[in-house]
């Protein structure tokens, strides 16, 4: 069974920081592309930064400079930094693992993320 933990979602105030984290279970973890995700209320869900199997990076315009995706394949967990947040990076962040080769698509249940003074 695949399973895919987020935490580290929470209450900060802008300007703060935030580190997420996912750990999978129940995939060979070290050959999929990780990937976190955002949707807030009335849009659609966006990509926020993918790491592949080969550390290759990628990141969404708006948090470029400020989010840094990262995976640590000994504990099967793919993090999330995000510093100097602002409210227009509230949402559901989710936590995503892809290997295209066999199709195979998981995620998360979500963690709230809530920038506010």
């Amino acid at each position: 069974q695949v399973q895919l933990v987020e935490s580290g979602g929470g209450l900060v105030q802008p300007g703060g920081s935030l580190r997420l984290s996912c750990a999978a279970s129940g995939i060979n973890f070290s050959i999929y592309t990780m990937g976190w995700y955002r949707q807030a209320p009335g849009k659609q869900r966006e990509l926020v930064a993918r790491i592949t199997s080969g550390g290759s990076l990628g990141y969404a315009d708006s948090v470029k400079g400020r989010f840094t995706i990262s995976r640590d394949n000994a504990k099967n967990t793919v993090y999330l930094q995000m510093n100097s947040l602002n409210p227009e990076d509230t949402a559901v962040y989710y936590c995503n693992a892809e290997f295209s080769v066999f199709r195979s698509n998981y995620w998360g249940q979500g963690t709230q993320v809530t920038v506010s003074s």
